[in-house]
């Protein structure tokens, strides 16, 4: 594998902005270097991701390698030592916003494809470089499954060279306190959703989270509070809402989760309600993704025969996974949490790289990656 042109690529896909939902200039990037690469098939979906085919010599089954295209964006006040999109290489890392999150893995996916005999394939390989995943997990790829029926997903986020076999899922709660607006002057004569709102938080943070013995703790992470009228000049708001991030178990129901707290007995008789959210978000393209804000936690037994064959590709490349989960969510909460595909992580960095300022990538790593996605192909998709 030509690791400097490895390199040279990831550069190119750091030093092009690519906020969710304005990913068309480095879609187009990832679209040129899989037809200089000589994949078999090169497309862009309606939503904007970029997709390729490599196809083996012989007929079998379809594996499909996942990687975002999107990324977070610079926090104001925030001061890199690096410049943000310079891509900068040191001799041990690369620097750069999605560097780690997620362009390198795209990458070394895209690379490591292309370098795979395809004479000793049986079946296909697809990349896909999807977009909008930092707000909307699964949506993108939910596309690109449709179209392409894989027997089997590789997310590359994050997994410090490991082989994720579950995941942490997500749901974005939102809460409504009505109350009875008044003059701030006569507070008396109305109700303060403010007040009602307070209450309903302080029983939520009360609430005991639950444990998984791969995954950890369940969480709920208040996100954000705001009253209305706001700003209220001399008016009892009358109305607040807030937003809560709760991470989740596999197993878990968007039922449940409202349920949780709805049925807190502390809370009977208090004028609120809570709901998972929904939104649209609309792609570069202009086709509008909608999205039901729960994405569901996932996990895969770990004597599956896509883990046991996952793990001797990557002991074949030279490295020597442990088997681990995310407990952030990703792509996968679709792909196995909801479509039921058999789905497995493995990518270079660790989830806490993500969205930091002078964000890096270790140069090492993303060697090891693009070889180890090699090793997966070869084991999944080798002729016996």
């Amino acid at each position: 594998m030509d690791i400097e042109s490895l390199i040279e690529f990831t550069q190119r896909l750091v030093r092009q902005p690519s906020l969710s939902g304005d990913e068309g200039a480095v879609t187009r990037i990832v679209v040129d270097e899989m037809n200089a690469l000589g994949f078999d098939k090169v497309w862009v979906d309606k939503y904007g991701s970029a997709v390729g085919m490599i196809r083996g010599a012989q007929a079998g089954k379809t594996l499909l390698f996942d990687a975002h295209t999107d990324t977070v964006g610079i926090a104001p006040g925030s001061v890199w030592t690096r410049a943000p999109f310079g891509a900068e290489v040191t001799a041990t890392h690369m620097y750069g916003r999605g560097v780690m999150d997620m362009k390198g893995s795209l990458a070394a996916m895209i690379h490591a494809a292309a370098n795979v005999d395809r004479s000793k394939i049986a079946g296909t390989v697809v990349i896909s470089a999807s977009v909008l995943e930092e707000v909307y997990e699964g949506g993108a790829l939910k596309a690109v499954m449709d179209e392409v029926k894989p027997d089997y997903v590789v997310i590359g986020e994050a997994t410090q060279l490991n082989l994720a076999r579950g995941g942490r899922g997500r749901a974005e709660i939102h809460l409504e306190a009505i109350g009875k607006p008044a003059h701030s002057s006569s507070p008396q004569l109305g109700i303060n959703a403010i007040h009602i709102m307070t209450k309903v938080i302080a029983e939520i943070e009360k609430i005991q989270a639950k444990e998984h013995p791969l995954m950890g703790s369940g969480i709920y992470a208040l996100t954000d509070i705001i009253s209305e009228p706001y700003p209220a000049y001399s008016v009892i708001p009358a109305r607040c809402r807030a937003t809560y991030d709760r991470r989740l178990l596999p197993g878990e129901t968007p039922e449940g989760v409202s349920n949780e707290i709805t049925s807190i007995p502390a809370l009977k008789g208090v004028n609120f309600t809570a709901k998972i959210a929904q939104s649209d978000h609309v792609t570069y393209t202009g086709e509008t993704l909608t999205a039901h804000k729960f994405f569901p936690a996932w996990e895969l037994d770990e004597e599956h025969e896509f883990v046991q064959k996952a793990l001797k590709g990557l002991r074949a490349s030279g490295l020597d996974p442990k088997l681990s989960a995310y407990r952030f969510c990703t792509n996968a909460a679709y792909s196995i949490g909801t479509a039921g595909v058999p789905t497995i992580g493995f990518g270079p960095g660790a989830e806490g790289d993500a969205h930091v300022v002078d964000e890096q990538l270790s140069m090492l790593e993303l060697e090891k990656t693009a070889r180890g996605y090699v090793g997966i192909i070869e084991a999944v998709l080798g002729v016996e």
